[in-house]
């Protein structure tokens, strides 16, 4: 699966508003101060934030250098370069 810049930076700041929220939910309902349930909120929001930017970077580094390509876009090369579809047989 290949993800722009773009798409993995709305994807993880999404996971982390989601994570934020629900920490909140649940912190609004046990007996904290509100600069405690505020600064919790806003730590697991962060930390779901990088989290999911450093596995994107794992991710990346895991992955080929560029993104796998179509197979028409791969049958069109290799006709264009003048290269023989492996289905194709020759006959002498």
């Amino acid at each position: 699966m290949y993800l722009t810049y773009r798409s993995a930076l709305v994807r993880n700041i999404s996971v982390a508003a989601l994570n934020g929220l629900i920490t909140l939910v649940i912190l609004l309902i046990a007996p904290l101060g509100l600069a405690a349930v505020i600064g919790n909120t806003f730590l697991i929001t962060l930390a779901s934030f990088f989290t999911g930017t450093f596995a994107d970077v794992v991710v990346r580094y895991l992955q080929p250098s560029h993104p796998p390509r179509s197979v028409a876009a791969s049958l069109e090369n290799d006709s264009a370069l003048g290269q023989r579809h492996p289905n194709h047989l020759d006959h002498q």
